[in-house]
């Protein structure tokens, strides 16, 4: 099981080489193992891969012995809001104190207080606290993290949500791709929702286009936020800017805005809770990844599953995520979420992991890149204190990363 760019009678230059662990590439979706492998770095990326023993002569600058363990993909977290200001822990106790979400509303609370607090605070004061939650997803294995905007609902405010997901992504040693968010709620100082879509058309997203700080657009499409035919114009727009499109829809009633965002050959549907057959078939058709996401639907207890058997049918790829969220999915830990979409969803340790990893990839767009162990891929890559993989989904919590590799270089 070898692979590599070089002759195998020429001696391979290599960066660095790791052994010492199995590895579960990842390749395909399944665990694809390699037991006792070695993995060859050059420049960022997988140079060569196989089994230590069949590892051809080499040089190589560094050489790291990972001491036991499984090696996967590093995790790709590929729906968060993790950029926002204030937080909402008060409405939680509110809530279990019995206050009712319209009273929560009335009190100025819900998606507006987390609008006005990211309004107010200062691009250092978001990159402050995005920093925390950020730490927190990289400590549990995160390598790449998708960040949304949609707590600015302006242009200046959406402009810098975006700024400081740019920031972060220069201050970590994480890769960070940037969602235009912006329609996702009302914001206060329009009353008319078609008027704010065609502010985000004619305003919004040509300045996020110009200014390169968006690798994709998204919508909320529910009867609280948008309908179909108003988030089709923006995606419309999107789509003449060459950003490409995203949806979270079908998390509270069926609106057919999954099939709408196929038509658009949309990267990703996500939360699809009240989805129907002919959304599941209009995703196979334009292979548009579905994203879970098991920390909203706990956080709201919800019951309506999102329909994994379908899914599976149509041979649509899967994704988790954490939502990261100040509202309803206030979740750090994309390892929880792996082992809620098993708990929860019925999926197994193997298509939840794949979940984190390579359909993850694939909807942020970047399943060419990341998402697997293959040689040309980036090696993103984490050593996990595990005797198998499935403990990934087993433990709930627990520091189980020995070493988390970004681009060939280590960051403990």
């Amino acid at each position: 099981m070898t692979a590599s760019m070089v002759d195998d009678q020429t001696a391979l230059k290599l960066d660095s080489v790791w052994r010492g662990a199995h590895v579960a590439t990842m390749k395909e979706g399944r665990y694809s193992i390699i037991k006792d492998a070695a993995i060859g770095v050059v420049d960022g990326r997988i140079a060569w891969l196989g089994e230590a023993d069949l590892l051809p002569k080499y040089q190589a600058k560094q050489e790291h012995d990972l001491d036991g363990g499984w090696v996967t993909p590093g995790l790709i977290d590929c729906h968060t809001h993790l950029v926002f200001g204030g937080n909402r822990a008060g409405e939680f106790e509110q809530r279990l104190n019995g206050v009712s979400y319209q009273e929560i509303a009335k009190q100025g609370g819900g998606i507006a207080s987390s609008v006005n607090a990211t309004r107010a605070a200062s691009e250092a004061e978001l990159v402050v606290s995005a920093t925390r939650r950020l730490k927190s997803l990289m400590a549990d294995g995160v390598t790449t993290i998708e960040i949304k905007s949609g707590y600015g609902l302006s242009l200046d405010s959406e402009l810098k949500m975006l700024r400081v997901a740019a920031v972060l992504e220069q201050q970590f040693p994480v890769t960070i791709k940037r969602t235009c968010l912006a329609a996702h709620a009302m914001p206060p100082e329009f009353d008319n929702k078609d008027a704010y879509i065609d502010y985000l058309c004619e305003t919004v997203l040509p300045k996020v286009a110009e200014l390169g700080l968006a690798d994709a657009v998204d919508a909320f499409c529910e009867g609280i936020a948008f309908s179909t035919e108003q988030v089709s114009r923006y995606f419309k727009r999107a789509q003449e800017l060459k950003l490409p499109v995203k949806i979270h829809a079908e998390q509270l009633s069926a609106l057919g805005g999954t099939r709408m965002a196929a038509s658009y050959q949309a990267l990703s549907a996500d939360h699809l809770e009240f989805m129907e057959e002919s959304d599941v078939q209009a995703m196979a058709e334009s292979g548009t990844v579905a994203v879970l996401l098991p920390g909203a639907f706990y956080t709201l207890k919800e019951t309506q599953l999102p329909p994994l058997d379908l899914l599976r049918q149509y041979g649509v790829d899967i994704a988790i995520a954490t939502d990261a969220n100040p509202g309803t999915s206030p979740a750090l830990s994309l390892r929880l979420m792996m082992n809620m979409a098993c708990t929860l969803f019925g999926m197994t340790p193997e298509a939840a992991l794949a979940g984190a990893t390579i359909h993850a990839a694939k909807a942020l767009g970047i399943s060419e890149s990341h998402g697997s162990l293959e040689v040309g891929k980036v090696a993103d890559f984490v050593c996990w204190d595990v005797e198998s993989p499935g403990e990934l989904c087993y433990w709930l919590g627990g520091q189980l990363v020995k070493q988390r590799i970004q681009h060939g270089v280590c960051h403990e």
